[in-house]
């Protein structure tokens, strides 16, 4: 029951929306058809066409007839007869005949040797071994003692010092100033008594003082020869230079 009511509904709101759907395109339709110009709209132009006549196609030639081919002669060739050889006549060899003579041998001579006389060789002495003769041996001398070392050093030491002390210069600093002292020089020597190098290893107290120490040391060079004790080797000697004012 309710189906068959609500279906005449539905038809009245399409009618109802149709007439104004149709109103609605009826008013678009006046508002642009004013706006429309018809002038501008061109006439299409008129195309002229004109036929053209073709001539005529000529004709094809008819076709010629084939010609056969050429016939190809040949060169004749003369026979040429062959020459009949002639017949070959052989020579048979007439047979040598040698005369038989006698072999005579001929005698073969022998020649002696030549004998050639050789001097014999002088006999030589066998050699005689010598055996070298020695060398005589160098003895060394004797090393020498602790004691005569020291009694060879205490006399070469007195020996330097008066070498020395001919040198002597006191310095004129130190005697105004009343500087006195004694610096003690040691000294290098080898076995020939040359001076290897020379130091303080005690100072007298002023520095002044030891310079001049050292400067009567060079002064005083070359020393004297040390003794035979002192020449194997080297050695030290430590020589006191005493300064005093008198």
């Amino acid at each position: 029951m309710n189906f068959a009511a609500t279906q005449p509904s539905l038809k009245g709101h399409t009618i109802v929306w149709a007439i104004i759907c149709s109103m609605l395109l009826h008013g678009l339709l006046i508002l642009i058809i004013p706006n429309i110009h018809f002038d501008a709209v061109q006439m299409p132009e008129v195309l002229e066409i004109q036929l053209v006549k073709q001539p005529a196609p000529t004709p094809p030639a008819p076709p010629q007839p084939a010609q056969p081919p050429a016939e190809v002669v040949e060169p004749q060739t003369k026979s040429i007869p062959k020459p009949t050889p002639k017949p070959v006549v052989k020579q048979t060899p007439s047979p040598i005949v040698q005369e038989a003579r006698p072999i005579t041998e001929t005698p073969i001579t022998t020649v002696a040797p030549e004998v050639i006389a050789v001097k014999p060789a002088p006999e030589r002495p066998a050699p005689t071994h010598t055996q070298p003769v020695a060398e005589p041996v160098k003895e060394t001398p004797p090393m020498p003692s602790q004691a005569e070392i020291d009694n060879a050093t205490g006399r070469y030491g007195n020996s330097l010092w008066n070498a020395i002390s001919k040198h002597k210069k006191y310095p004129k600093i130190a005697q105004m100033r009343g500087w006195q002292g004694e610096a003690i020089v040691e000294l290098e020597l080898d076995g020939s008594g040359k001076l290897k190098s020379k130091k303080i290893t005690q100072s007298s107290g002023y520095e002044v003082l030891d310079k001049q120490a050292l400067e009567m040391v060079e002064k005083a060079v070359p020393f004297p020869t040390p003794p035979e004790a002192l020449r194997n080797s080297n050695f030290t000697i430590v020589i006191p230079v005493p300064f005093k004012l008198e």
